[in-house]
């Protein structure tokens, strides 16, 4: 892959997963996930990262999705049935991106693999809307900000679902709300961490975005729940894309779980989340 014109850190050699880790990952490998009649679904290799394309019949629109996991765990495939859902609400094509994961490849390797796959991305499908959930939500940040430096086109918005914007961990929310956060809490957190970083500063702003300076980033569109641990991340950066001079609607939903709207399609809270991302990509 090519990354000529990115201002990107160089690769780093990373090491095998442990078996607790490569265990976990086999076990949620290929679990089956109710694709919506009328959403079709295509593997692709863009920039030379593979790829899954969740699109409906005549789409008029993308979003360049990426899958969270905590940089550790997940692929493509386990998010094409909310994929297929917001592309037939929203008539609009999800590439799903499969980036390397840690600890076998540590930061920056999935930051290069969503570039590279940007850039084809663009070539194929135009101007892109860039979205993210969980540790995919940093990365699509920390994409923009990249995208930003770099002088590459700029995506048109970024849909943000419980992004995690902070590796240093300093946020009030992990001790407020480490019961209530039944996904995701400071354990888990400093573990995926450790496996992505692998002594790399955590203040990295395309680590911690949360930390970067947030002038001209494209619009942004964020969801949070107030039972997770990284409510006051996103709270934080909701108010620093605001202080600089961006656009933030933020959706704050009180008792609701980490990245509810793509795990709880059923809750009515999820259907309103559904309907403000359809408005936002359409808009």
């Amino acid at each position: 892959m090519s990354l000529d014109g990115w201002n990107l850190p160089e690769e780093r050699a990373g090491r095998p997963a442990p078996d607790d880790l490569a265990a976990r990952r086999k076990a949620v490998a290929g679990l089956p996930q109710q694709v919506e009649p009328g959403a079709t679904v295509r593997p692709e290799t863009l920039g030379g990262t593979p790829a899954l394309v969740v699109e409906p019949l005549a789409p008029a629109r993308t979003l360049f999705y990426l899958h969270g996991g905590g940089y550790r765990l997940g692929e493509a495939a386990g998010w094409t049935g909310f994929a297929s859902r917001l592309a037939l609400a929203a008539q609009a094509r999800i590439v799903l991106v499969d980036y390397r994961l840690a600890p076998e490849a540590p930061f920056p390797g999935a930051l290069r693999d969503a570039a590279a796959a940007y850039d084809a991305a663009c070539a194929a499908y135009g101007p892109l809307a860039v979205g993210g959930d969980s540790a995919g939500g940093g990365l699509a940040v920390a994409l923009a900000l990249a995208i930003r430096d770099a002088g590459r086109p700029a995506p048109t918005g970024l849909v943000l679902l419980s992004p995690w914007l902070d590796q240093t961990f300093g946020a009030e929310a992990y001790a407020r709300n480490g019961e209530s956060d039944r996904m995701f809490g400071l354990e888990s957190a400093r573990a995926g961490s450790e496996l992505y970083l692998q002594g790399h500063d955590p203040r990295d702003p395309l680590v911690s975005p949360l930390l970067a300076d947030l002038a001209g980033l494209p619009p942004v569109l964020l969801f949070a729940g107030g039972a997770e641990v990284l409510l006051d991340d996103a709270t934080a950066f909701a108010g620093r894309v605001a202080a600089a001079g961006g656009t933030v609607e933020a959706s704050f939903v009180s008792g609701m779980q980490h990245v509810w709207p793509t795990v709880f399609p059923d809750l009515p809270e999820s259907a309103r989340a559904m309907e403000s991302m359809v408005r936002f990509l359409t808009a």
